[in-house]
């Protein structure tokens, strides 16, 4: 059997974090240059300066390799987004901590390049679509809404439905900016533009929701 000498399996290369990084940077290069049906194996390899056996090692289809480069960059910056829920009991200081980092990661560089993929790519394949919002927007949700329940139970807040409370904010947080910078019809927006959104987003919510 191929793979096997003296009784012994050969072991595939373990991925090292530092590989792995370096693979989806390379990744994340090409689907922003290319597009998703665009963008090739052979290119992302070359990217990211790895043989293409060396990615089918890990990453079975350009798909896989999609998802794990969206479900990396989520988890490590939702991570951060709400790393302050449990840090402050005041519920406007938290949301707002939310708001702000939030509006940071849908407007950064690597927001936009899997936003715009995704929306180019996802009547032909569905599939990105749905890794994306499982990975993104509905693990942010569910983080929110868990907290928003917390709150409710200390007292601080009323939310008698948190998921739709917790889409609301997101929606009030994507006001005037992200819709415009997502079209490429305005830059990279100024610190106090962002504090604005940020501070009619809080008000607007603990008005609806406060105890």
């Amino acid at each position: 059997m191929r793979g096997q000498e003296s009784g012994a399996m050969f072991e595939v290369e373990t991925l090292s974090p530092e590989k792995r990084a370096v693979i989806l940077a390379g990744a994340a290069e090409v689907f922003a240059q290319d597009g998703y049906e665009g963008a090739s194996m052979s290119r992302i390899a070359q990217q990211a300066g790895v043989s293409k056996g060396t990615l089918y090692n890990h990453f079975e289809s350009k798909a896989a390799l999609f998802a794990a480069f969206v479900e990396s960059e989520c988890a490590r910056k939702l991570a951060h987004i709400f790393d302050i829920a449990d840090q402050g009991d005041d519920p406007a200081v938290v949301l707002g901590a939310i708001a702000r980092r939030m509006l940071h990661l849908v407007l950064s560089p690597t927001g936009l390049i899997i936003y715009r993929v995704v929306i180019s790519e996802a009547g032909k394949f569905p599939e990105l679509a749905r890794t994306f919002f499982e990975c993104g927007p509905s693990r942010a949700i569910r983080h929110l809404a868990d907290w928003l329940v917390r709150q409710t139970e200390a007292g601080r807040l009323a939310v008698d439905d948190p998921e739709f409370a917790a889409e609301q904010f997101f929606a009030l947080c994507q006001t005037r900016l992200c819709m415009r910078r997502k079209l490429q019809m305005l830059d990279d927006p100024d610190p106090a533009a962002i504090e604005r959104v940020v501070a009619a987003t809080v008000a607007m919510f603990l008005n609806t929701y406060r105890a």
